[in-house]
Parts: C-alpha cells; sequence; structure tokens
C-alpha cells in the first residue's frame, strides 16, 4: 500500500466523502430551482425586502456554483484515482455549512415580512430541505443534524413571539419538526456510518487479509525487537544477538569488545530545548551509529540517551581508536529545523570478552562501569573496565546505602569553622557548618560522600537536615554574641529543587533564627546549568532576608565580566589563590577586591593557614578571612568556649 495515499477500496473516509459528493449534485439543482421559485414566484411591495431577495438569490448561485464546480473536480478529477480526502470531505461540508446558514438568513429576513401564503411556501420548502438532509448528508453526522435544524429553527423561534397566532402556531409546528428532522438525521448518520465500518470491514477481509497479516507480523517484530524512536535494536533483541555471536565467537577463538556510549550534555538539551529537539538529537545520533556499524544487530538503544555496540576482531588499541573515531562522529554539530545548531559529545566505556568476562550481562555491566567511572573523571573520552573500577563501584554502593540510613542512625553531625574580621585577629562574625559523617567507625570525606549522595538523589534530604541543624545551632550561639551569622553550603541540585525555598522557610521557622544571619553558599556551577532560572530562585531567596556567597571564586565558570550578573552578596576567594600569594594568586585577590568594591560585594578569602597570609591579606583590605591559622572546624559543643575565649581576647585587646 502506498502510504502516502489512501487505498481505493479501504478508506472509510474516502467513503464518506463519496457519500457527500453522490448527492451533491441533486441537492445543488433542488437548492437553485427552490431558490428560484421562492424569489421570484412572489412579489413584495416592500422594496427593501424585493432588493434583498434579489441579493440573496445572486449570492446564493454563487455559493451552488462553486459546489457544482466543486463536484465536476471531484468527478472528473479524483472520483476514479487515490487522493487524500480529508481537504475534498472539507470542502462539500463547508459548501453544506455556508448553504445552510444562507437559507436560514433568507427564512429570518423575508418570512416575517411577507404574506401568509408565502410565508406558508417558504416553510414548507424549509421544512422540505432540512428533512432531505437526513438523507443527503447522512455521511456526515454533524453536518447532517446542523443543516437540520439551522434551516428551520431561527426563524420559527422568531415566529414563536409574534402577535399572530397564525404565526406561533407556525413556528411552534416548523421547530417541533426541525427538532425532529434532526434527532432522525442523528439516527440516520449512525445507520450510515455502521453501514461505511461494515462495507470497510468486508473489504479488509477479503481484500487484504494477506497483507494485514504481513503487517501485524511485521509490527510484532518491531515492537519486540526495535526502539521505536531510532529504529535500532532494543535490549531485549540486542541480548539474544549479543549471546549468539558470544558463543560463536567462543568457539572460533575470537575477541569481541563491548561499547557503552553515553551522550554527554543530552539532559541539558532535554531541558533546554525540550524534548521532541532531544528526540531528533537521539535519532540523528543513531543514524550516525549505523553508518559506522557493520552489522545493525550488535548496535542497539539501550536507554534513554545510552547505545550499546559489539565489536569483534580487534585488539584492544584498535578497539580504543574505534570508540574515539565514534566520539567524533556524534560530537559533530546538529542543525535543528529552525537552524539552531546544538553539540553534544560522548563518553565510551569498554569491556573485552573473554579477558575481562564471558557473561554478556556482565560484560555491560563492565563497559557501563567503565563509562561512568570516565564520565566522572573526565567526559568525552574512552576508558577500559579495570577490576578496580568495579571494587570502587562496589564501595561506593555500600556508601549510598550506608547514606539512605545515615539520618536515621545519627551518623551525621555538623562541624564549624569560624570566619573572622581582618582588622582584629580572631574578631569572630561568622561560622561556617560544614558536613561529616561517621560510617561504621569510618570517617567519610565529604568530597566522596556528597558526590554520592547528588548522584542517588539522596541530596535534598540531606541538605534539609543541614539547614535544620545549623539555624538552631545557630540561634544557641546569638545567646553569646549578637549578630553572630551561619554559614551553609547549598548544593546545585538543591537549589533546582521546587521545593527549595518551602524548606528554608521550615528551617527559618523551627529554629527561630533571623533571617538576615543566614548566608547561604553556592559555587559558580550553578549559573551553568539553567542561568535566568538559578537568578530568579536566588532573588526568591534575598527577598527573604537571607545572603548569598559565592564559594571558591575563580575556580569554576565565571570571570571577572560576569561578576556583575551573579546576583549574589558575598566573594569567597578560593584557598588556591590564597596559597598563591607570592606569586599570581596576588595579582588576582588584588582584582577581585577591586571590582568587588565598585559592584559592593563583600569578600572573604579561605584557607588562610599563616600568619604571612593572614597579614597580607588584611594589608589588602580583604575584610574578612577563613582558615586553620584561626581555627580548625570544631565541633558544636566546642562552638560556645570558644566564643567566651574569643570575646576576653578581644576585650584585652582594646
Amino acid at each position: 500500500m502506498n502510504n502516502n495515499k489512501e487505498d481505493v477500496s479501504v478508506s472509510p473516509e474516502r467513503d464518506v466523502t463519496e457519500l457527500l459528493y453522490g448527492n451533491l449534485l441533486s441537492g445543488t439543482i433542488t437548492a437553485a430551482i427552490v431558490a428560484t421559485f421562492l424569489v421570484f414566484s412572489f412579489d413584495n411591495e416592500n422594496t427593501d425586502v424585493q432588493r434583498f431577495k434579489i441579493v440573496w438569490w445572486s449570492a446564493m448561485m454563487c455559493v451552488l456554483l462553486y459546489r457544482f464546480v466543486d463536484w465536476t473536480w471531484w468527478k472528473k478529477k479524483l472520483s476514479s484515482t487515490e487522493y487524500e480526502s480529508r481537504l475534498p470531505k472539507l470542502r462539500v461540508i463547508s459548501g453544506a455549512y455556508i448553504t445552510a446558514i444562507m437559507w436560514s438568513t433568507y427564512t429570518l429576513y423575508v418570512v416575517y415580512q411577507s404574506e401568509l401564503i408565502e410565508q406558508t411556501a417558504v416553510m414548507i420548502s424549509i421544512a422540505a430541505m432540512a428533512g432531505g438532509a437526513a438523507t443527503v448528508y447522512s455521511a456526515d453526522k454533524k453536518t447532517a443534524m446542523f443543516y437540520a435544524i439551522i434551516l428551520p429553527a431561527p426563524v420559527c423561534i422568531l415566529l414563536l413571539f409574534s402577535d399572530l397566532y397564525v404565526n406561533q402556531m407556525l413556528g411552534f409546528l416548523g421547530f417541533s419538526f426541525g427538532i425532529t428532522m434532526m434527532f432522525i438525521a442523528s439516527k440516520s448518520a449512525d445507520f450510515t456510518k455502521k453501514a461505511i465500518a461494515l462495507k470497510n470491514e468486508n473489504a479488509l477481509l477479503v481484500n487484504h487479509m494477506e497483507q494485514q497479516v504481513e503487517e501485524r507480523t511485521n509490527k510484532i517484530y518491531e515492537l519486540s525487537n526495535l526502539d521505536p524512536l531510532t529504529g535500532l535494536h532494543n535490549r531485549t533483541s540486542f541480548l539474544k544477538n549479543l549471546g549468539s555471536h558470544l558463543f560463536n565467537a567462543e568457539i572460533k577463538n575470537k575477541h569481541v569488545a563491548i561499547l557503552f556510549i553515553d551522550l554527554d550534555g543530552f539532559k541539558k538539551v532535554n531541558d533546554t530545548f525540550g524534548h521532541e529537539i532531544g528526540d531528533i538529537i537521539l535519532r540523528e545520533s543513531a543514524k550516525r551509529l549505523k553508518d559506522k556499524v557493520d552489522d545493525p544487530q550488535l548496535l542497539c538503544r539501550w536507554g534513554g540517551d545510552e547505545f550499546l555496540i559489539a565489536i569483534e576482531g580487534l585488539e584492544q588499541e584498535q578497539v580504543i581508536s574505534e570508540a574515539e573515531e565514534f566520539i567524533n562522529v556524534l560530537s559533530q554539530e546538529h542543525q535543528v529545523e529552525d537552524g539552531t545548531i546544538i553539540s553534544i559529545g560522548a563518553t565510551v566505556g569498554i569491556s573485552l570478552f573473554p579477558d575481562q568476562e564471558k557473561s554478556s550481562s556482565r560484560l555491560i555491566q563492565f563497559a557501563d562501569t567503565a563509562m561512568y567511572f570516565q564520565k566522572k573523571l573526565c567526559s568525552g573520552q574512552v576508558c577500559v573496565y579495570t577490576p578496580q573500577m568495579g571494587a570502587q563501584q562496589k564501595h561506593e554502593l555500600m556508601l549510598k546505602n550506608g547514606l539512605n540510613e545515615a539520618i536515621q542512625k545519627n551518623q551525621l553531625r555538623l562541624v564549624f569553622q569560624p570566619i573572622v574580621s581582618s582588622d582584629k585577629r580572631a574578631g569572630i562574625v561568622s561560622f561556617e557548618a560544614l558536613l561529616r559523617w561517621n560510617f561504621d567507625g569510618e570517617n567519610i570525606p565529604p568530597d566522596m560522600f556528597i558526590g554520592i549522595a547528588e548522584q542517588y538523589g539522596l541530596i535534598n534530604q540531606i541538605g534539609a537536615w543541614v539547614l535544620n541543624e545549623s539555624c538552631k545551632a545557630a540561634v544557641g550561639w546569638q545567646s553569646l554574641k549578637k549578630n553572630l551569622a551561619i554559614s551553609i553550603n547549598v548544593s546545585v541540585l538543591q537549589l533546582e529543587d521546587d521545593d527549595f525555598l518551602n524548606i528554608l522557610d521550615n528551617a527559618i521557622q523551627s529554629s527561630g533564627i533571623d533571617p538576615s544571619l543566614m548566608y547561604l553558599e553556592i559555587t559558580e556551577s550553578v549559573f551553568v546549568s539553567d542561568t535566568e532560572k538559578m537568578l530568579e530562585k536566588i532573588r526568591a531567596i534575598q527577598a527573604k532576608g537571607i545572603k548569598i556567597s559565592l564559594d571558591d571564586f575563580g575556580t569554576g565558570y565565571s570571570s571577572f565580566s560576569a561578576m556583575q550578573d551573579l546576583a549574589v552578596n558575598t566573594i569567597k576567594i578560593d584557598r588556591s589563590f590564597v596559597s598563591s600569594l607570592e606569586d599570581s594568586g596576588f595579582a588576582i585577590i588584588t582584582a577581585v577586591l577591586h571590582v568587588a568594591s565598585l559592584l559592593d560585594y563583600d569578600v572573604i578569602a579561605e584557607g588562610v593557614e599563616t600568619e604571612a597570609q593572614w597579614k597580607i591579606l588584611a594589608g589588602l583590605g580583604v575584610p574578612k578571612l577563613q582558615g586553620y591559622f584561626f581555627s580548625k572546624p570544631m565541633e558544636a559543643e566546642d562552638i560556645k568556649g570558644f566564643i567566651k575565649v574569643n570575646k576576653q581576647q578581644l576585650e584585652e585587646s582594646s
């Protein structure tokens, strides 16, 4: 069957169109005769009415002429050929609606201003055509019902409000007739629809049985074996083909490599341009891979933006070279419909048969693990699986399972590092809350478990706990020293959570903290995903009176020219610049201070570890400092003692 045209023998829409056009000629001729009879058989003393009738008749003849030309075109050009029936059907139905409205307009204008005999003639004619609509337009239910009611109903409603009893009766009878014809038209249309459906069902059974069986067989195969979006083999089909392939490779003593390919930056494409564009990228990426693979049965879309390829007979270095070529192909620019250029990349993990594993499922798992580790290290490259990766992944999974219960088991705790004023060595202005985790007697570093919490969706729960506990702790200190602030680290994923502002409100309300004494520390990476959305969220936070600190400034994505766009209150200079004060760090810190002064940002230098660093930074005018030189992070129970000692030192120095 030609997919671009309808089958002449099996098409309900075509049957509907043919029925409509089959009745069109007789309906058009009848309408022309009746219109001519009504307009020219009765003289009306009112010249305005007579003029209206002539104008109306001319317009009606134009409509009917158009419908006649339409019928002629269909009869000569279309009826014996395959054609798309939507537009012809729309034309004939539109003509019917226009004709019906023309008749209704005529009756509304003429009947009420005519003699009884003309009124009666018009009403009889209208009733006849309304009744005929049940047959003429039975192929389209809405048109048949509309035609049956729109002709008599408006004028009959008008007559019902007449002062003359005879007009009222005529209106009542006409309206009742219209309602009856409308229901008859509905029943007739339902019957016609069933007849058309039955006719086509029989045609399918008689003429297309073999074709239908073939199509359904192909459809079952596609559903069972092919990915509907990309047309590549799916998981089920790939695993079946791979199992057979590995069995044959083992017999022939051949090597097979499994390549696990994950697109880099695809989530951002979906978030920025929408899933429709994302699907285009996936289809194009699949096509590029298919063009590079010899055996399409050994290429599949594994899921989401992940693809699997099996390659036979190559040494490891050759496999790596092939994988790099796949990355190059996938990294080429995509141009979507509106001319937008989109670039993504790819990361590839490789496992080797039979050197590393013989089970197909384990080989895929190993390739996935290698891809995952390469993506964490540096995306856009190739990585071959090693046993150490498996051990590390198992350790991360153990940590992930432990994090699930860390809050309930009271394994998490907060420590606090002071931030001091630079003009006095130990004048405390705030504390930064730092998260610690003791898991089965082992202290797990934050840079290890925070990433796991983000990866497995635990960061929002842990982050909410940190917010609540930090605010409660800060309220306890403020009885010893007024205006002592608390700085709390917040991840990108927390800010992206739609419920974050509610979590923040709960922490403030449950602790009773003054929001103006809260600083939320974010990193420059928050401005990589969706800058406008992040700026909007930051402004909403600042509207509550909370301040925003930009942590590790200068190590990520921002630049001095972009500082004006970062809607923050404080910039924290990264420790790497403090440690290189005698080199390039001095110039960078000086430049940051100058720009921050112009933009009215507060500045904190972190990582201060020596007295010399403190003096240089104080001399440069850095207002606030943080680092081991002043204090290491301390336990919550030691804070009050530290504050008291600090107050005594300040009193003695003054």
